[in-house]
């Protein structure tokens, strides 16, 4: 953007400095108009680029709300918690400070499989499942040794940005057309 407006400014500013030796007044004013006619087609540009990308990103976050208003189905959920969690699964509300980082290190192993298949949907389910992962250390991280904490945040900042390189991807996707 900002190359965009300076670009034409930077040529009005060596265009003047140019012709200022040799040139009368009138010429000067000619090619400043025509600088300044090109900024402003540029300008008027940029505000059509910028209005059309804010109605495709809010037509986008708007789909998002609504995708994320309807409820995640519970059976669904279980399927994808035995899927992301294996043999914890069905017990995440009873993670203990000895198997929090195995169910972690199992969620991420899940996830960069079956990430690339995901729809928005998908990603729903298995930040449902993070979130209660999540839930289950807030509950012991009092007592969880420093290492498996170290290995647990690096693996919930893994899992964060794949989940944003998708949200990035979808936006891209939805404000190119």
């Amino acid at each position: 953007m900002k190359t965009m407006l300076w670009g034409p400014l930077a040529g009005l500013g060596c265009v003047l400095l140019l012709t200022g030796c040799d040139s009368t007044p009138r010429e000067r004013q000619e090619i400043a108009r025509q600088e300044i006619a090109k900024l402003d087609t540029a300008a008027r540009n940029s505000g059509r680029t910028l209005s059309r990308l804010g109605h495709q990103t809010a037509t986008f976050d708007a789909a998002n709300r609504a995708r994320r208003a309807v409820p995640l189905d519970a059976k669904k959920q279980k399927i994808v918690d035995q899927q992301l969690l294996g043999s914890y699964a069905d017990r995440i509300g009873s993670l203990t400070v000895a198997t929090i980082a195995g169910a972690y290190g199992e969620l991420l192993r899940a996830t960069r499989v079956r990430q690339t298949g995901w729809e928005a949907r998908d990603w729903d389910y298995a930040q449902d499942t993070y979130r209660r992962l999540n839930a289950q250390l807030a509950r012991i991280r009092i007592d969880l040794p420093a290492r498996d904490e170290l290995r647990i945040r690096a693996w919930q900042a893994e899992f964060t940005a794949l989940r944003a390189k998708r949200t990035a991807a979808d936006l891209r996707t939805a404000t190119k057309k």
